[in-house]
């Protein structure tokens, strides 16, 4: 429970009402009831605002004469709104080793750290002020993680990788897997072990069900604030700049670089070796297979069409290459004769020879 006037002083807002009125949850603009503070930020959901119940609304300056009743108003009320949220709903545990949980001896836990049920803490790990390592997840050894983090019910940090402050490790997600790494040996494959580890910044999320593979020899890199959605795979060696974000199903392969400020959309697949510059953003199912250094939108693929289109479509591009010599050579054929291929009406047939 907050009340409004505790959250326009610690998050810098103007309240226009009741300093006294207490929130204790969120909701949206058309289900909030009259204990929830909501918010508008898009001018889509406007005509909602007149008969929202909510206890009070974040909006921004434009809007608030149009709120009912109380308003909070920030220049940016989705941001405004997330850290109310944080506040209204604080990641807490109680401090303490579970009897069920096995914790090496030789691991340091710093004062406030919470290790739930079933949960495993390696030998030497070190965990920081307030962490918490939920039930049946998995610290390997010689791990570290910084203050305040959360590795959620099920997830796995193995041996020798560290993590930064407030990072949050959904559940299932795997940090510190091996990269698919192997020597050809004639018709078969040699595996060739992945010494490296995996160095995570501060304030970093990891998605459910997402790996972060260890280097082959250096390290795998995520840098400080970058976001991961689930079922993402990062490859072996490869170096993710500071405040990226990447959405569900997006595989990268090893050693490439990626820089800040990115967005990676849904399903995007990304080649090996290659270099991705600052704030470059890549729309949902492209193919990267070349390296993207310039800052802009980048896309692939086609969009979807009825599959009687797309089979005749599908039918034609298998023909482009055959086209594109036949057009070729009609251009030398007409610019033998003269014409330079520039006009149509200029060809054999049209009365001009």
């Amino acid at each position: 429970m907050k009340r409004l006037g505790e959250l326009a002083s610690a998050l810098g807002l103007t309240l226009a009402g009741d300093p006294d009125k207490e929130v204790v949850r969120i909701g949206s603009l058309t289900g909030a009831g009259p204990d929830a503070l909501t918010f508008l930020a898009d001018a889509r959901y406007r005509r909602y605002l007149a008969d929202s119940r909510a206890a009070a609304v974040i909006v921004a300056p434009d809007d608030a004469a149009a709120v009912p009743g109380d308003a909070l108003i920030a220049d940016n009320p989705h941001l405004a709104f997330a850290r109310a949220a944080q506040m209204l709903y604080p990641a807490v545990a109680t401090p303490g080793v579970h009897e069920s949980a096995q914790v090496d001896p030789s691991a340091v836990l710093a004062d406030g750290v919470a290790v739930s049920a079933r949960a495993v803490v390696g030998a030497r790990a070190q965990l920081g002020e307030r962490t918490q390592v939920r039930a049946g997840a998995v610290i390997g050894d010689d791990v570290v993680l910084g203050a305040d983090c959360i590795v959620h019910p099920g997830a796995t940090v193995l041996s020798g990788c560290r993590l930064g402050a407030r990072c949050r490790v959904q559940s299932g997600a795997v940090i510190g897997s091996d990269g698919f790494g192997y020597a050809r040996d004639g018709m078969q494959w040699e595996r060739v072990p992945q010494v490296g580890g995996v160095v995570i910044g501060d304030n970093v999320d990891i998605g459910a069900n997402t790996t972060v593979d260890r280097g082959a020899i250096g390290d795998t890199v995520l840098e400080d604030g970058v976001k991961v959605d689930n079922l993402v795979q990062i490859a072996h060696n490869v170096h993710v700049g500071a405040h990226t974000a990447m959405a569900a199903c997006v595989g990268v392969s090893g050693s490439t670089r990626i820089g800040s400020y990115c967005t990676i959309a849904g399903m995007v697949g990304i080649a090996g070796h290659l270099v991705i510059g600052d704030h470059v953003h890549i729309t949902g199912m492209t193919q990267v297979t070349k390296s993207l250094t310039e800052p802009g939108v980048y896309s692939s693929g086609t969009g979807v069409e009825s599959n009687r289109t797309w089979r005749r479509n599908a039918a034609r591009f298998h023909q482009l290459d055959d086209m594109a010599r036949k057009l070729r050579a009609l251009e030398r054929r007409l610019a033998e004769d003269g014409h330079g291929g520039t006009d149509p009406m200029d060809q054999p047939g049209h009365g001009t020879k």
